[in-house]
């Protein structure tokens, strides 16, 4: 049975000079943090022994205060497990905590906040709140080599690394660097050094940090529309001009944004596998769109989501691999190949641009955490990340066929299937007269998690259509999870 460890004492002050006594001192401590909330009921509280010397006062003070408050109905001792906050306060704690400074909030004059701030929420929507069918950004668990990764760990945290745990560069590890240009040469033809590589907490934070190099408020930036609506928040938190770029099946539309705004800050852009329709930008596209970077003084920020899937060509190469004028910062993630939780990505910086992206990340949070860098730097370097990536190619490309299969046999010409060649996702949009909005909430409340594709539009013309993820549901459930789907449609 696991050692029960010993709970944290309370912020309780006893003074030896004061006119009460110390039983009296510890008693009104401890009825003074249940009244704030500060102790929870159920919430256990330190032995006698340990709270005296803590104090540094004698036991019997302490013992005396115990037994008033378990007396009071305050605490409740369990036999062999050791003294609680009861479960059952008395009713004149309501009283009290009704005077408590939080409930006082309300009323106390201004409260601003940043503009910023208001223009984006926490609140993730019913259909993201699930995990099944057509969930969105979910892999695979159940394939991923668990074992194997927590050997890995392990090693690292019985024998880590001095240099390691000592590490205090913005830019991350240098081993992993290292690994993470020697995949990115390879399987994306990026041009890139360790010393270009930056390691930061998912693609999210590479965003922002792209955001506070190169941005200023009022700068225009082209996004794509429909696009990623979270990359659309930190530009906007920026306090940026954003410029919706409509899409097509050839990805952004490079003389639609130059139309809008030729001389753009910078743009950005999904043109592996475009996020959500699913498109890949054309040969054609990138070159356009690199030459007018290059004649606007432009930036362009590429986020190479779910490149490493295809299911129908070989794997297309990365647009900073095409850049000739380092315009190009590349942001790639390991949360689509691994898993979201490890909240580890990277961005390829020009060089001349490296010791500004520094800066900024050692002001937000100094440097990157060592552990699961040393753990992908050896899980890369042993092979198991290619292997990895091989096996879920594979297995994605079936359920993406077996989910294709189900919407043309079940539903035939009602929905019109977007980007089906690459990713972990397709879109599919609806007929006039639906709502995407008010199907997915209704299916989340069955466990169905469609994700509505209307609000990845920011400008007038919205198409009505599903988001729908692939990677965490067999092949053999799709047929089932597709009937699903044409019930809440019909």
């Amino acid at each position: 049975m696991a050692k029960v460890a010993e709970p944290i004492a309370p912020v309780i002050a006893v003074d030896r000079k004061a006119s009460d006594p110390l039983h009296k001192q510890v008693y009104d401590g401890f009825r003074m943090v249940i009244v704030r909330g500060n102790l929870r009921p159920g919430q256990r509280v330190p032995s006698s022994r340990s709270l005296a010397v803590e104090l540094g006062i004698s036991r019997i003070p302490v013992l005396n205060a115990y037994a008033q408050l378990l007396a009071e109905g305050y605490f409740e001792s369990r036999k062999g497990a050791g003294t609680f906050v009861s479960d059952s306060l008395p009713e004149s704690l309501t009283v009290c905590k009704e005077r408590t400074p939080q409930s006082a909030q309300v009323g106390s004059g201004p409260r601003p906040v940043a503009r910023r701030g208001l223009l984006m929420t926490a609140e993730r929507p019913p259909w993201a709140r699930g995990f099944g069918a057509f969930g969105v950004h979910q892999p695979a668990f159940e394939h991923f080599p668990f074992q194997i990764w927590s050997s890995i760990v392990a090693r690292h945290t019985r024998s880590p690394r001095l240099s390691a745990i000592h590490n205090i560069d913005a830019l991350g590890t240098e081993t992993f660097r290292e690994a993470i240009c020697t995949y990115l040469r390879t399987a994306r033809a990026v041009h890139c050094e360790p010393n270009q590589v930056m390691i930061v907490a998912g693609s999210q934070q590479a965003l922002e940090i792209s955001a506070r190099v190169l941005l200023g408020r009022g700068s225009s930036i082209w996004v794509e529309d429909p696009g990623y609506r979270l990359a659309r928040n930190v530009f906007a938190g920026a306090g940026c001009n954003l410029i919706p770029v409509p899409i097509d099946e050839d990805g952004m539309i490079v003389s639609a944004g130059i139309k809008r705004c030729p001389k753009a800050r910078a743009a950005y852009v999904t043109p592996s596998h475009q996020y959500p329709l699913g498109a890949t930008m054309s040969a054609g596209r990138r070159m356009q769109l690199l030459n007018w970077a290059q004649s606007a003084g432009s930036w362009i920020i590429e986020d190479d989501y779910d490149s490493e899937y295809r299911f129908k060509s070989a794997p297309i190469s990365s647009l900073q691999g095409l850049d000739r004028n380092a315009r190009v910062i590349y942001i790639g993630t390991f949360s689509k190949v691994l898993f979201p939780s490890l909240r580890l990505g990277y961005i390829v910086i020009p060089e001349d641009l490296v010791g500004h992206f520094a800066a900024v990340r050692s002001a937000m949070d100094i440097f990157p955490p060592y552990l699961y860098q040393e753990t992908i730097t050896d899980f890369m370097r042993e092979g198991h990340f290619a292997r990895h990536i091989r096996k879920m190619r594979l297995l994605y490309g079936q359920r993406r066929t077996a989910l294709v299969n189900s919407i043309r046999d079940q539903l035939g010409p009602e929905l019109e299937i977007h980007g089906s060649q690459a990713g972990m996702h397709l879109a599919v949009t609806l007929p006039k007269g639906l709502s995407d909005q008010e199907i997915a909430a209704r299916a989340a409340a069955k466990g169905l998690w469609l994700w509505p594709l209307s609000p990845s539009y920011l400008g007038k013309h919205t198409r009505q259509g599903l988001i729908l993820g692939f990677g965490n549901t067999p092949v053999e459930e799709m047929p089932r999870a597709v009937s699903q789907l044409r019930e809440h449609l019909r």
